[in-house]
């Protein structure tokens, strides 16, 4: 019997990583084994443990997990070369006879997997000028003249993604065409495959990213960070730019107050839960869980099983 793509999406701090080490167990003791190919952005990254909640080799429980630690931080994270990679990887599985179980909360990372998805290629000098007319007027200039040429972009963007806003602009440029017709269809998945969506409270979610945060200075973000600042973590494009590692650079060079840059990743990471929230309830035919339902397991392996 055959199971079909398993995604567990949601946003951060719903404990994504839990379920699919309990779905990965659940299948196995159904004889079906299962291994787990990681869709966090921020957990491609060597070294950067800590502030990604990335989980140590030695709580995985000794199911094999994918696309984790592949880049250096000073490499750039690219979806289009992650779908590759990914899709690659659930083929590999598929040939072996096991079951991928795709688990992240990056929403375009998931899509690009589990949908038609082409990307526009990219040229590098009009990409140069984008990102030397953002330094020199700013994302909210950009991200009105994207407003103008593709309005639904912009609003799925937003202003603090000044990547993506360049990123858009390009593609239109490139393209001539509104940067939202290149987004997934996510209407009709690539392949069979069920998405296990887990959901909480907003206050109790809340709750639960500002301790995520505080655990992470308290565990040794700053120290984590800096041992990355000599393999060029300052330089990296993305791998800098990433909630709590941003704020622990800043207040390493004493432009934040500890509590300053705690507060600021606990918003920033409040932010970003509310954008995955209206990502993923996008997709159609997901089924939503509640993230600390004692039944959560057997739900979720019930799902697996019935759309084999």
């Amino acid at each position: 019997m055959t199971l079909p793509l398993l995604a567990v999406v949601g946003a951060t701090g719903t404990g994504k990583s839990a379920l699919s080490l309990d779905l990965a167990g659940a299948l196995a003791d159904q004889g079906h084994r299962a291994e787990v190919v990681n869709a966090d952005a921020m957990q491609l990254y060597r070294g950067m443990d800590i502030g990604t909640a990335k989980l140590p080799v030695d709580e995985r429980r000794g199911i094999p997990h994918h696309l984790l630690d592949i880049l250096d931080v000073t490499q750039e994270a690219s979806v289009a070369d992650y779908q590759e990679a990914a899709r690659d990887v659930i083929a590999g599985l598929r040939t072996r006879g096991a079951t991928p179980i795709l688990v992240g909360g990056s929403g375009l990372y998931v899509s690009s997997v589990l949908y038609d998805f082409q990307f526009p290629g990219t040229d590098a000098a009009i990409r140069r000028r984008l990102e030397d007319e953002l330094a020199e007027s700013g994302p909210g200039m950009m991200l009105r003249r994207l407003n103008e040429l593709d309005p639904g972009a912009a609003r799925a963007i937003g202003p603090h993604n000044a990547r993506r806003i360049v990123r858009a602009l390009e593609v239109i440029e490139l393209t001539g065409k509104p940067f939202g017709s290149g987004l997934p269809d996510e209407r009709t998945p690539r392949e069979p495959t069920v998405v296990i969506g887990l959901t909480a409270p907003r206050e109790k979610l809340v709750a639960k990213l500002d301790e995520r945060i505080l655990s992470m200075w308290r565990n040794g973000l700053l120290d984590e960070v800096r041992g990355l600042i000599p393999l060029g973590i300052e330089g990296g494009v993305t791998a800098r730019r990433a909630i709590g590692y941003a704020q622990a650079i800043s207040q390493l060079r004493g432009e934040l107050s500890e509590s300053e840059a705690i507060d600021q990743a606990s918003a920033l990471t409040r932010r970003y839960a509310r954008r995955q929230v209206s990502w993923f309830r996008r997709y159609p035919n997901a089924h939503w869980l509640e993230y600390d339902d004692p039944g959560l397991r057997a739900q979720a392996l019930a799902l697996a099983l019935a759309h084999a």
